[in-house]
């Protein structure tokens, strides 16, 4: 009798077992309507893409995507975080776009100790003192972008320069991150409301101002408006612009064309990237979807390949969430920007790359890589995670 209740004891703890590792699931909370749609949509595809390209499967394991719109509210994405954690039982939640909502979806996943894999946004407020072993983004630190470009104007000499970008947790880490690194003068740090479309006054105020430079901080439907009003104020003619990568990605070159053209950027993607994983994507995202990819698609499908090769380094066993964790930290897999890893607070260290709008061999308005910005580059706060 002994023997027989050990034998099944250890049959139903294989039976647990087989049935934690039979799928995977991932809690896709991410901004798909409104003006901003475009940001999650890209990001969702760029993820569905990689888990189709691999069958249906993240790591060998059946992959169950919930998708899930927050409308760039907070409390709604609460809602989804919430029903995806106690009913579905996610084992991941990725997709979130914006940093306000990261930071009112977090704070529940990890208390529950799911993995959130931040794909976009990645608020300072967790690379220092409140890193967590739960918390990871695949793209970039919030203010890394803001970082070089501020590097880029003060190696170029200009001397003054205008500050702009919404008045939320991203905009502000963009700030900071600017001023770390721009040596110049900042003639005026400007804010507007998330969401904001119509650009009128702080046009005029920058027409005003004259500045050298304009370094813009909009992302989404923000960054297609301005940009076709700064173009058409005439302005840009004798102050220079300066984006994000995503500020003048393929979504803004599809709604404003021509006038794109001889426009700065920096990010730590480009379509251009002369490697196999991201001459892959770029092709396959282009026969799936009909149109070129964004550096949100990107991180997308760089989301997803991290996730595929950690469940596959754990042999699927996610329910071994140290395994799981130190698998994720490995960052065993292709990215299509290349070379990357992740600090001691699992944010990552990466080159940041000049950009110029351009045409391409086929006539087609695309990014062009004209050299590296900063190199090897992390965050400000690593020093302040306790993690190992």
């Amino acid at each position: 009798m002994k023997q027989l209740a050990i034998s099944l004891v250890l049959g139903l703890a294989v039976a647990a077992s087989a049935s934690a590792a039979d799928k995977v699931k991932v809690g896709f909370i991410s901004t798909l309507s409104g003006p901003n749609a475009s940001v999650g949509t890209d990001i969702r595809d760029g993820f569905n893409l990689a888990v189709k390209l691999a069958g249906g499967k993240l790591g060998g394991l059946p992959a169950e995507v919930i998708v899930a719109d927050d409308q760039l509210n907070p409390d709604t994405a609460k809602q989804h975080a919430d029903r995806m954690l106690k009913r579905d039982r996610v084992d991941f939640v990725t997709g979130v776009v914006f940093s306000n909502v990261v930071l009112a979806v977090a704070p529940h996943v990890l208390e529950s100790k799911t993995f959130f894999i931040g794909p976009n946004a990645g608020p300072a407020q967790y690379t220092g003192a409140q890193c967590n072993p739960f918390f990871f983004v695949s793209s970039w630190p919030s203010e890394a972008y803001s970082e070089a470009a501020g590097q880029y104007m003060t190696s170029k000499g200009i001397k003054n320069a205008i500050f702009l970008a919404p008045n939320y947790v991203g905009g502000q880490d963009a700030a900071t991150g600017f001023k770390r690194y721009y040596k110049g003068k900042l003639v005026e740090e400007m804010y507007t409301k998330l969401g904001q479309l119509d650009y009128a006054a702080e046009l005029s105020q920058i027409r005003a101002a004259k500045p050298q430079a304009l370094y813009v901080f909009l992302p989404g439907g923000m960054g297609i408006n301005f940009i076709k009003q700064f173009v058409a104020s005439g302005m840009s003619r004798d102050i220079q612009l300066i984006v994000p990568l995503w500020g003048s990605d393929q979504d803004i070159i599809r709604a404003v064309g021509d006038p794109m053209l001889g426009l700065f950027s920096v990010g730590h993607w480009s379509i251009d990237f002369d490697n196999p994983a991201n001459k892959k994507f770029v092709a396959e995202f282009e026969k799936e979807y009909k149109r070129l990819p964004t550096g949100y698609a990107a991180s997308g499908y760089d989301t997803a390949m991290l996730l595929d090769s950690a469940i596959r380094k754990v042999k699927g066993k996610i329910e071994n969430k140290d395994a799981l964790r130190a698998a994720i930290r490995a960052a065993d897999f292709k990215s299509v920007r290349g070379d990357f890893k992740f600090g001691r607070n699992q944010f990552p260290v990466q080159n940041y790359y000049l950009q110029l709008v351009g045409k391409g061999p086929d006539g087609r308005i695309v990014h062009k890589t004209m050299g590296t910005v900063l190199t090897n580059r992390g965050d400000a706060y690593v020093q302040n995670c306790k993690m190992q």
